[in-house]
C-alpha cells in the first residue's frame, strides 16, 4: 500500500494557467494536412429514394462508409442545400477543437500562447483520427451557437407539492426539447395511502409520473427524431414501491393483448399511443440495510414521506422477489445500491446523490449536469497488443482539459442546473471499444485475465483524469463547492488509490500496472495540495452514436454483440461483415493467414464461429459474444462490471443480458450478486421479455438485425407451418394449370414491385409472385423469390393466409415504410 505522500509526485504546476505537450503533431503543421482524404456521397437508405443523402462530402480516407453516413446526417451543421451547410469533417471538427480552445484562451487556461496551439493541434489530432468523441449535444451546438447546451445528462429534483411536479414536468420539456435526457427521484412526494392535509388522499407518485411519461411522448412526437430518454427512482422504503415495481410490468401485458387483438403496434400505431410508462426507465433504489433484511430473511417496513411513520410490512425476500418477477416480465425496474453511491460521494456535504441520468452512469447533487466523452481503446493498441500508456495518458490529459473548458461558457435548461454544474463541474469521461480490446489481443471477455486488464485500463484513466483535475485547480482553483467537501472528497480519493492496489500483479502487463498506480498517488497527492477542478470526472457510458463516429466495433464496456456486421456501402446498400476484430484474434492467437482465411469464411457463411476448420476448443471463449450460439454467462456481465467499478467516480451503463430461460430466482441472484459485489447500479434484460414488438430493447432490435433477413423470414414461415399442421399430418394440395390471379403494384422505402396471387377455383390464395423487386441477381431479389416460394408451399399445405400474415406483421428490418 502506498503512503499518503508518494516520492513519485512531480513538480507542482505552474499558477499561470496549464502547459500542453505536444505528443502527436508539429508546430507549423496542421494535423489535417497529415491524413489522407477524399470525397464521398452519404447515403442512408435506398439510393434511388435515399432517408438521407449529401453527395461530395470530404472525409479522411481512413474513416469508414458508415462513419460517413452517420456524421454527415447526425453531426454537420447547417440547413441541407444552403451555404452554411457543412461539408467536410476539417469544418466539423475545426468547428469544436476551434471553439473549445478559443474558450480556453479566454478562460486563461494556457500558461502561454504556444501552449493553447499546441492543445487546439492535438484536440484536432486525436477527434480527426477517431481517437476520442464527446457526446452528441458538442457536435450539435458547439461553434453553431453563441451559448451552446453540451451536456447530455441532466438530474432534476421534486418535492412533494404541486408546484414542484409541475416544475419538474417543465424542466424535463425543456430538457427534452434539446435531445437529451434527465433523471428525477420521485421518493418526496406523499404515497397513495397518505391523507392531504385537506381530506382525503394523495394520487402517489406513480399516477404522476403516467402525466410525465405521456409529456415526454407528446414533446417526442412535437418534432425530435429522437425518443425523450427519462429515469424515474423510487426508493425501497416508500409506501408505494410494489405499485411502482408492477406498473410497466402491467402495461406490457396489455400490449400483448393488443398485439394479439391485431391492433397496430408499431411506434407510431395506434395500439402504442396507449400503452403507458414506455418513455422512462424505472429503477429502485436499494439500501444495504433493505439488502442485509433479505439475506437474513427479515421483514421491511415502508415509511411515510410526512411523518415517518411506518405504513406497510412486507416480507424483504418478497419485495425483491416481486422486483425481479417484474424484470423477468418486462425488464423493469433497474436497481441502484444507495448505500454504495453515497459512500463513493464526493461531495456529500451538499447532498445526497438521489438519482442519475437515464442511462445510469452519471450519479450525482440533484440538478446538476454532465457532458460526456469517450476514448477509442482500439487505438491505444500496438501491434504486438501491448498497451499505449504514453499515448493514453495523453489523450485522457488533453480530452479532460477539454471537457472542463467546456462547462462555464455552456447554457443550460434552468439556472438552477446550471448554477450546480459551474460550482461542481461534473465531467463524464468514459470509454468503448474494450470489448474489441480483449478479443484482439485473444483474452475472453469472461475471463480473470480480461476483467484484470479492464480494471487497470479504467484505474489509470480515472486516476491520470483526476491528476489533471488537480492540476487545473493549482492553476484556476479548485470548484467551488470543494472547500465544504475537502475531506470526503479526498477520502474518496484515497479510496480509489487503495483499489489500485488491489489490482492483479500477475494478469496485468508491469507497464499498464505500474502508470495506474503512479496516476493514482500522484492525483492524490497533488489533490491534497491544490485540490480538484471537478467533483468527478469518469462515468462509463453506453457510447451510441459516438462509437459509430469513432468506427467502433463495440460499444462502452460492452462485449461484442455478433461476430457479424452490417458494412454500409458507398452509394448505398448494405454488405455482411464478419467482425474485423476476429482476425486481429486469431492472428494474436497464432493461426496462420490460410486458417485465419478459412475461419473467416466459415462465420460470413454460417454466422457462427462454432464449428469453424481448424479453430481449437479452447480458443472458444475468446469469441464469445453478447447473443448468440456462444453467450457470455450474465455472471460475466457482472464481475466486468465489478472490475471497473472501483475506478469510476460514478457508475457504469450496462445491461446484463440473460437468456430467454433465466429464471426469476437467476434475476434475484443477479441483484444480489451485484450489491455483494459492490456495483452502483444494475439493469437486466431476458430475452424474449418485452411482449410487444414495437416496444423491443435496443437489444432485441440489434438482435433481429443482426440475422440475414431470409433467415427471419424462413424461421416466421417455420412457426406458422408448425402451429397450422400440428394436429394433422401435411398433404399439399397443387393449383390447377389454369387459373385466376390478381396483381398489385407497391412501394417501400423506395423499393418498387408487384405482387400477384394466384387463387383456387373457390377464391382462396394459393401462391404468390414478386416480380422487379431489386435487381437481377441481387440479394434483395433472391431473398423475396425465396420468401414468395416458401409462402406459395405454406398456403398449399393449408397454412390459413391469416396465420401467415399473423405472423409475419409487425416485423422490422431495413428497408422499411
Amino acid at each position: 500500500m502506498p503512503s499518503s505522500r508518494s516520492a513519485s509526485v512531480k513538480s507542482t504546476p505552474s499558477t499561470e494557467g496549464v502547459t500542453v505537450a505536444r505528443r502527436f503533431t508539429q508546430a507549423g503543421k496542421h494535423p489535417f494536412d497529415a491524413v489522407e482524404w477524399e470525397i464521398r456521397d452519404a447515403i442512408i437508405g435506398n439510393p434511388e429514394k435515399p432517408a438521407f443523402e449529401q453527395r461530395g462530402v470530404e472525409f479522411p480516407k481512413a474513416w469508414s462508409q458508415n462513419a460517413t453516413n452517420i456524421v454527415a446526417q447526425k453531426y454537420f451543421r447547417g440547413r441541407m442545400g444552403s451555404d452554411e451547410r457543412e461539408t467536410s469533417v476539417r469544418q466539423m471538427v475545426g468547428r469544436v477543437s476551434g471553439t473549445i480552445a478559443g474558450w480556453g484562451r479566454e478562460g486563461g487556461y494556457f500558461a502561454t500562447p504556444e501552449d493553447g496551439d499546441a492543445f487546439e493541434a492535438e484536440l484536432t489530432h486525436i477527434l480527426l483520427n477517431q481517437v476520442a468523441a464527446f457526446n452528441s449535444p458538442v457536435w450539435f451546438n458547439v461553434g453553431f451557437e453563441e451559448s451552446p447546451q453540451c451536456s447530455a445528462c441532466f438530474l432534476l429534483s421534486v418535492e412533494d407539492t404541486m408546484e414542484s411536479i409541475l416544475a419538474w414536468n417543465t424542466k424535463e420539456g425543456l430538457i427534452f426539447r434539446g435531445g437529451s435526457g434527465s433523471g428525477v427521484n420521485l421518493s418526496n412526494i406523499r404515497s397513495s395511502k397518505e391523507e392531504l392535509s385537506k381530506g382525503g388522499y394523495a394520487s402517489g407518485p406513480v399516477s404522476f409520473m403516467r402525466g410525465a411519461d405521456s409529456w415526454a411522448g407528446t414533446i417526442k412526437s412535437g418534432g425530435k427524431t429522437r425518443r425523450a430518454a427519462k429515469m424515474v427512482v423510487l426508493d425501497v422504503d416508500h409506501p408505494d414501491i410494489l405499485d411502482f415495481v408492477w406498473c410497466k410490468a402491467r402495461e406490457e401485458e396489455k400490449a400483448g393483448a393488443l398485439r394479439d387483438a391485431g391492433f397496430d403496434m408499431s411506434i407510431d400505431g395506434a395500439g402504442f399511443a396507449s400503452i403507458q410508462y414506455q418513455n422512462a426507465n424505472n429503477t429502485v433504489r436499494l439500501s444495504d440495510e433493505f439488502m442485509e433484511r433479505v439475506e437474513r430473511d427479515e421483514d421491511w417496513q415502508t415509511t411515510s414521506r410526512t411523518t415517518g411513520e411506518p405504513i406497510d410490512t412486507y416480507r424483504a425476500q418478497d419485495v425483491l422477489g416481486q422486483i425481479s418477477q417484474a424484470a423477468w416480465q418486462c425488464a423493469d425496474p433497474g436497481v441502484q445500491y444507495d448505500t454504495t453511491i453515497q459512500e463513493w460521494h464526493t461531495c456529500p456535504n451538499s447532498g445526497r446523490i438521489s438519482t442519475s441520468n437515464p442511462c445510469s452512469e452519471y450519479l450525482h447533487v440533484d440538478d446538476s449536469a454532465c457532458n460526456l466523452a469517450s476514448l477509442n481503446l482500439m487505438k491505444f493498441r500496438r501491434a504486438d497488443g501491448t498497451f499505449d500508456v504514453e499515448d493514453f495518458e495523453h489523450v485522457v490529459d488533453v480530452v479532460i482539459l477539454a471537457q472542463e473548458i467546456l462547462v462555464s461558457p455552456s447554457s443550460y435548461p434552468t439556472e438552477q442546473i446550471g448554477r450546480n454544474a459551474r460550482d461542481f463541474r461534473q465531467l463524464g469521461m468514459g470509454y468503448a471499444n474494450l470489448g474489441a480490446l480483449l478479443m484482439s489481443n485473444g483474452l475472453p471477455y469472461d475471463s480473470d485475465e480480461g476483467r484484470s486488464m479492464a480494471g487497470a485500463i479504467t484505474a489509470l484513466m480515472t486516476g491520470r483524469a483526476y491528476r489533471k483535475s488537480a492540476e487545473v485547480a493549482a492553476a484556476m482553483g479548485p470548484y467551488a463547492k470543494y472547500e465544504l467537501n475537502r475531506e470526503p472528497h479526498n477520502h474518496v480519493m484515497r479510496k480509489h488509490r487503495d483499489a489500485s492496489w488491489e489490482l492483479s500483479e500477475e494478469l496485468v502487463e508491469d507497464r499498464l500496472l505500474a502508470a495506474a498506480r503512479r496516476s493514482w498517488d500522484e492525483a492524490v497527492e497533488l489533490g491534497e495540495d491544490h485540490g480538484y477542478r471537478n467533483a468527478q470526472s469518469v462515468v462509463i457510458a453506453p457510447t451510441g452514436t459516438i462509437s459509430f463516429l469513432m468506427d467502433c466495433d463495440t460499444t462502452g464496456i460492452e462485449p461484442d454483440f455478433s461476430l457479424v456486421k452490417f458494412k454500409e456501402l458507398v452509394g448505398g446498400g448494405q454488405m455482411t461483415i464478419v467482425n474485423r476484430t476476429v482476425p486481429q484474434a486469431l492472428e494474436t492467437l497464432g493461426y496462420p493467414a490460410e486458417a485465419v482465411s478459412q475461419i473467416v469464411a466459415w462465420i460470413d457463411e454460417q454466422g457462427t464461429i462454432v464449428g469453424a476448420p481448424g479453430l481449437h476448443d479452447e480458443h472458444l471463449p475468446v469469441f464469445d459474444v453478447a447473443v448468440g450460439q456462444r453467450d457470455i454467462s450474465h455472471m460475466g456481465h457482472v464481475m466486468m462490471m465489478a472490475a471497473a467499478q472501483p475506478f469510476v467516480s460514478g457508475a457504469i451503463s450496462k445491461t446484463i443480458n440473460m437468456p430467454r430461460s433465466a429464471t426469476v430466482e437467476d434475476i434475484q441472484d443477479v441483484y444480489v450478486q451485484g450489491w455483494k459485489l459492490g456495483l452502483k447500479a444494475l439493469a437486466i434484460y431476458r430475452d424474449g421479455s418485452k411482449t410487444a414488438q414495437a416496444l423491443r430493447t435496443e437489444a432485441q432490435a440489434e438482435k433481429q438485425a443482426a440475422l440475414p433477413a431470409e433467415d427471419v423470414v424462413q424461421a416466421r414461415i417455420d412457426a406458422a407451418v408448425k402451429e397450422a399442421l400440428a394436429s394433422a399430418p401435411p398433404r399439399r394440395h397443387r393449383m390447377p394449370r389454369e387459373r385466376q390471379s390478381i396483381t398489385h403494384k407497391f412501394s417501400i422505402a423506395g423499393h418498387e414491385g408487384y405482387i400477384t396471387a394466384g387463387a383456387y377455383e373457390d377464391g382462396t390464395i394459393g401462391e404468390i409472385f414478386l416480380t422487379d423487386v431489386g435487381k437481377e441477381g441481387s440479394t434483395l431479389r433472391g431473398m423475396m423469390n425465396a420468401f414468395a416460394t416458401s409462402v406459395s408451399i405454406a398456403l398449399q399445405y393449408g397454412v390459413p393466409l391469416e396465420t401467415l400474415v399473423r405472423k409475419f406483421s409487425y416485423m422490422r428490418f431495413d428497408p422499411e415504410g
